[in-house]
């Protein structure tokens, strides 16, 4: 039996650390000691975020950046540097999606999701690189997604930075795994989030409701499971992943494939909506339903 990472006292960077995985990671790896330094855009739910761990501000920070903005981003590494001196393990989890359709939305949405998922993880994880060289088992763990391995009609731009996020990763994997650094990606299906939510809400692509979305806790446990068995890519979902990479191999029969599941998608996607309006999850804001945190 694999032993688990000690995480006592390991500093822990989450990007994206107050939505729905970063903080159900968050906790896990602060009820195993874990110091957890909380990235978001947000600074109010980066903070509530803190305040929720085990010791609270007392022991983890809560930081606000924007991480395509690389002023922001150095101060970043600058001060978690003062305060630390290293970077135990990184978690490039902060992501955005948009049921915008590509014919349809302007070239700076496109720009900027580019940004968010695929350009801020890698510059981050370069930028980083002094502090994860200063631990003595420095390890990268990055949210990728099932979008990864298989194109997402309805959001082209969201499978191509993560189809590039998931190369890039495995890649980077590759060059650092001899310089000290263990990299590993985890490749969630619909999970639970406010993001996932507001997808729903938009009209985005129904094929991930297939099957009832998996919770952030459950992505959160794969993770960790990374860290005490490290590998390059972890499924939380083994099933679902091995369907779509069959998927793949006939890319040409794509076309005739989808529509045999996008009906069941479809009931999926209003199951899910109706259960969220029971849960309190979506909030009706000026006339407009909106996705609100759990």
């Amino acid at each position: 039996m694999t032993a688990r990472l000690d995480l006592t006292d390991r500093v822990v960077v989450v990007t994206g650390g107050a939505g729905g995985i970063g903080s159900a990671f968050g906790a896990l790896a602060a009820e195993r000691g874990a110091r957890i330094v909380v990235v978001d855009v947000r600074d109010d739910a980066a903070a509530r975020a803190v305040a929720a761990l085990p010791g609270g501000e007392g022991r983890h920070a809560a930081e606000s950046c924007d991480l395509t903005d690389r002023a922001q981003v150095e101060a970043l590494i600058a001060r978690i540097g003062d305060r630390h001196g290293r970077i135990d393990v990184l978690v490039n989890n902060a992501g955005m999606t948009s049921a915008d359709r590509f014919d349809e939305r302007s070239v700076e949405s496109i720009e900027r999701e580019l940004a968010v998922n695929l350009t801020a993880p890698l510059v981050l994880t370069r930028l980083a690189v002094p502090l994860l060289r200063a631990s003595d088992d420095p390890r990268v763990i990055t949210t990728v997604s099932l979008g990864g391995i298989f194109p997402l009609g309805e959001t082209p731009i969201y499978t191509a930075s993560k189809f590039g996020l998931r190369g890039a990763m495995l890649s980077i994997a590759l060059d650092l795994r001899d310089k000290g650094i263990t990299v590993s990606s985890v490749l969630p299906s619909a999970t639970d989030t406010r993001m996932l939510r507001q997808e729903a809400l938009d009209g985005g692509n129904s094929l991930q409701f297939q099957d009832p979305p998996q919770s952030p806790e459950h992505v959160a446990r794969t993770m960790m499971g990374l860290l005490d068995r490290p590998k390059l890519e972890a499924y939380p979902r083994p099933s679902e992943s091995w369907l779509v990479r069959a998927a793949l191999l006939v890319p040409n029969a794509l076309p005739r494939l989808m529509p045999l599941f996008r009906g069941k998608g479809e009931r999926g996607q209003e199951r899910y909506l109706r259960e969220l309006r029971e849960r309190g999850l979506i909030a009706t804001v000026d006339g407009v339903e909106r996705a609100v945190e759990a």
